[in-house]
């Protein structure tokens, strides 16, 4: 029978995941009924709340009490709270005062991690930035693997390859950097195959393992990985793209958009080029109905579709009338 403060402590922690019968706590403690009757006191004499139902289906919980329990967690749980406050502390939460509060309590966290476990935590920290917050509508979630984050982080702190099957190929890349965005992850990397830098969806990758390889860093992309990883994204990282050429200064429509949005390149002194995507052209439309400057759409030709849908839906519910047919929509056109 372990120590009585060390088995209290493991029925603390047993009572904060679920209610339980009072045989499953004696036998997961490995104590009789009467021994765990009195640990559940001693919980009671130090405050926690620890309440018992009778019956078939009855047991015990913890309830809410004055004060906050010593939470217990186990190794997995640990490194995602401290990931995912420490995500939220990098990536600003927004909310006034909270801030610091995120940081205390990360730090306090990791005080007590144990050494194996802080080392996990630090190479998903390290290796991680967050993208800029969006607003609008928002794309589907790609969730990742916890395994699959921390072999990759691990890599990017060891300066190791990495091994990966990725659109049905097996590809070697150099890990460099993991961007957190709108709840995706991605990958700044360097692949071997075709010698190129690349920003690759994490929740794409399957067979994640580290190589036997180690490699000296290359000079980066760009200076600013998270730009990089947008306009990577904007141009091949989702299912559709398009071209619009806006007739206002590139560092007025640069200064308009949410850099999420796509990145933009000038044309002359009044005109520039937005190169975007989203994983349907509906949403597309939606974006440069707020843009709110002039823009002709360059491609593709369905998206003049949606946007034209959009423009009659506005002018009858201002009272208009659609009027006559419009012919059919082309790229190039002015709206």
């Amino acid at each position: 029978m372990a120590p009585t403060t060390t088995r209290v402590l493991r029925l603390l922690s047993l009572l904060q995941d679920r209610s339980q019968t009072g045989r499953e706590l004696a036998e997961r403690l490995g104590v009789t009924e009467r021994t765990l009757r009195q640990d559940i006191q001693r919980l009671r004499e130090l405050g926690y709340p620890v309440h018992a139902t009778r019956g078939a289906v009855g047991g015990y919980r913890l309830g809410q009490g004055a004060t906050m329990p010593p939470l217990l967690l186990d190794d997995d749980e640990a490194v995602a709270v401290a990931v995912a406050v420490g995500l939220a502390e990098d990536g600003s939460s927004g909310i006034a005062d909270i801030d610091a509060s995120l940081t205390r309590a990360l730090a306090k966290l990791q005080r007590i991690l144990p050494r194996h476990l802080q080392r996990k935590v630090s190479a998903l920290r390290s290796a991680t930035a967050v993208g800029p917050a969006t607003v609008g509508s928002r794309e589907p979630d790609a969730p990742v693997p916890a395994a699959t984050l921390t072999v990759v982080a691990s890599a990017i702190r060891d300066g190791a390859t990495l091994l990966a099957a990725h659109a049905g190929a097996e590809i070697e890349v150099e890990p460099y950097r993991l961007i957190s965005w709108r709840r995706r992850w991605f990958l700044v990397a360097y692949d071997l195959g075709p010698h190129t830098w690349r920003a690759l969806p994490v929740a794409g990758l399957s067979l994640v393992r580290a190589g036997s390889r180690r490699f000296a860093a290359r000079t980066l992309p760009d200076d600013d990985l998270v730009a990089f990883v947008l306009r990577e994204v904007a141009q091949t990282g989702w299912k559709v793209q398009a071209r619009i050429t806006v007739l206002a200064p590139a560092e007025t429509v640069i200064a308009r958009i949410n850099p999420a949005v796509g990145f933009v390149e000038a044309v002359d002194s009044r005109t520039s080029v937005l190169v975007t995507g989203a994983d349907a052209l509906e949403t597309i439309a939606i974006y440069l109905s707020m843009l709110m400057m002039d823009f002709r759409i360059d491609g593709p030709p369905e998206l003049v579709a949606h946007v034209r849908t959009i423009a009659r839906r506005y002018t009858e519910a201002l009272g208009g009338s659609p009027g006559g047919s419009h012919g059919e929509p082309h790229p190039g056109q002015l709206l």
